[in-house]
């Protein structure tokens, strides 16, 4: 065979048999179901066996001619993969003596010696094969990164009482994709460019017609920025408007999801406690000063709590005073039950240093990926170059469609749908959970928005709690997960919009009983 000669001494000699070991384990891969050619297989695998150890260094492999009749291929295959993996520098040749594996400086290698020979370990079923260190250790994170995954929980593949998640049931698929085929066939040429306008014309147009009108928003077209995503809203307002150690006032029990990009950017968060009013100016009094507030006003996430009109003007008051930069996350205003929608912190004065930043996860689907920002005029044009930058623009056929979907009608007929079918499902949540509440457990008041509060006095009831959950597939979000000092507050987020009714009943049902059976 032509290769790489290597004219080392020989240092593991041939064992007896290691033909029909490597063979038999070669044959168990080959046999499985694969549209890539043998020879491909062959090399991907024995490939593998070297850069995790299985196949040790300066093994002596089977001659191609016998391997090929071992594995019942014709040589050529097996000398194409030999070849590729001498020239790989996978494997080196010894003239006279035969193939082996190179001595490359793979991590595995210090550890060879206290194993048995490779070549037994690559047979199926070996206790060593299952005993072989991971590919690698963890990963080491930057500081930043370590910060972040804090904010990062697992979640389940069938969420059930997960906060945040719409009636995905209910959407109208087809008409939508019905819509979304009919712009992706005609849109004009150059959007398949790059693109820097801040989002699609007609969409802009749409919303801020739509914000004035709903949520008393002051703002143009022009000042609305369409993003993927209120996440990336939070991210162009921390990466242009502070620095590295800058205070940022964030709520108290809080959404994560601003934690996480705040934290993200190296900001300081500093935890501003909430009560019934909202975010509590005065607790902040001596806090140190911020170069950005961020606030849920309209349904404070995730207590529920509207902040009152004079909490609203001291808040602005605050954010003057200190030259900070208000962050209002109206996510999912237009959910209310009984009460007319309140009005945005946005629109209370001319010339606010307020950015609103709304999105169109709850009230479409998470999958659309596409949220909008209003900016004060001093701020349009940098945003907008900013994005274009670091995220470019995109899906301009799905926000032609979302546009279209809005001015037509659509979309207030399918908010309207959504609030009776939330309204329906917090009732069914609640009579499902109400033996527990006759025994003292206390809910929030469910005024608005998706999701209810279950407070606990235990942490301990927390905790069981969740992991009685998991054992039956349901998504218990615990309340402490939103705090950031401790010691927090105990409780549970339950989501109802997304569950449908069977399984809404069934997780109350379970939810109730498990309570009791704990107090």
């Amino acid at each position: 065979m032509d290769g790489i000669v290597d004219r080392t001494p020989l240092s593991v000699p041939a064992c007896p048999g290691q033909a029909e070991w490597l063979a038999d384990a070669l044959d168990l891969t080959l046999a499985e179901g694969s549209p890539q050619p043998l020879a491909t297989r062959l090399y991907q695998q024995l490939r593998e066996w070297i850069q995790t150890g299985r196949l040790a260094c300066s093994q002596r492999l089977p001659s191609s001619r016998q391997l090929a009749r071992e594995l019942g291929l014709g040589r050529n295959t097996v000398l194409a993969a030999f070849d590729q993996l001498l020239a790989e520098g996978f494997l080196v040749t010894r003239h006279g003596a035969g193939t082996f594996v190179a001595d490359l400086p793979f991590p595995h290698t210090a550890q060879q010696s206290t194993r048995l020979p490779a070549w037994q370990a690559v047979a199926a079923g070996s206790a060593t094969s299952r005993t072989l260190p991971a590919r690698g250790d963890a990963p080491s994170l930057s500081t930043r990164g370590t910060a972040l995954l804090a904010f990062c929980h697992a979640s389940q593949e069938r969420p059930i009482l997960a906060p945040g998640l719409p009636a995905l049931d209910r959407f109208p698929h087809g008409p939508w994709q019905r819509l979304v085929r009919r712009h992706q066939q005609r849109m004009p040429r150059d959007w398949l460019a790059y693109q820097a306008q801040g989002g699609v014309p007609a969409l802009r147009e749409a919303l801020a017609d739509y914000l004035q009108l709903s949520r008393s928003v002051r703002c143009r077209p022009e000042q609305i920025l369409i993003v993927q995503g209120a996440q990336q809203g939070f991210e162009l307002i921390a990466r242009l408007l502070s620095d590295p150690g800058d205070k940022v006032w964030i709520e108290e029990p809080g959404y994560p999801g601003a934690q996480a990009c705040f934290a993200a950017a190296g900001l300081d968060l500093q935890a501003v406690p909430v009560d019934d009013e909202g975010m509590s100016i005065s607790a902040a009094a001596c806090a140190e000063s911020p170069r950005l507030i961020y606030v849920t006003p309209s349904h404070q996430y995730p207590s529920g709590a509207t902040m009152s009109l004079s909490r609203r003007l001291a808040l602005l008051e605050a954010a003057e005073r200190h030259g900070a930069w208000v962050v209002e996350d109206d996510y999912d205003s237009e959910f209310r039950y009984g009460q007319r929608p309140i009005a945005a912190l946005q629109g209370l004065i001319d010339d606010s240093r307020v950015i609103y930043v709304g999105t169109f996860s709850k009230v479409m689907y998470p999958g659309l990926r596409l949220g909008y920002v209003v900016l004060p005029e001093s701020l349009v044009e940098p945003f907008r170059r900013a994005n274009a930058r670091l995220h470019r623009e995109g899906q301009y056929p799905v926000q032609a469609a979302l546009a279209e979907f809005i001015v037509n009608g659509q979309f207030s007929r399918h908010i309207r749908r959504m609030r009776d079918c939330y309204r329906r499902r917090q009732a069914l949540l609640r009579k499902a959970l109400a033996p527990a509440v006759a025994r003292g457990l206390r809910l929030s008041d469910g005024q608005a928005g998706m999701h209810l509060v279950a407070w606990l006095d235990e942490a301990e009831h927390e905790r069981a709690l969740l992991q009685r959950g998991v054992e039956q597939g349901i998504s218990l979000s615990p309340l402490s997960n939103y705090y950031l000092d401790t010691p927090a507050r105990p409780g549970l987020v339950l989501g109802y919009a997304g569950t449908e009714e069977a399984e809404l009943e069934r997780a109350g049902r379970w939810l109730a009983r498990e309570w009791l059976n704990l107090s």
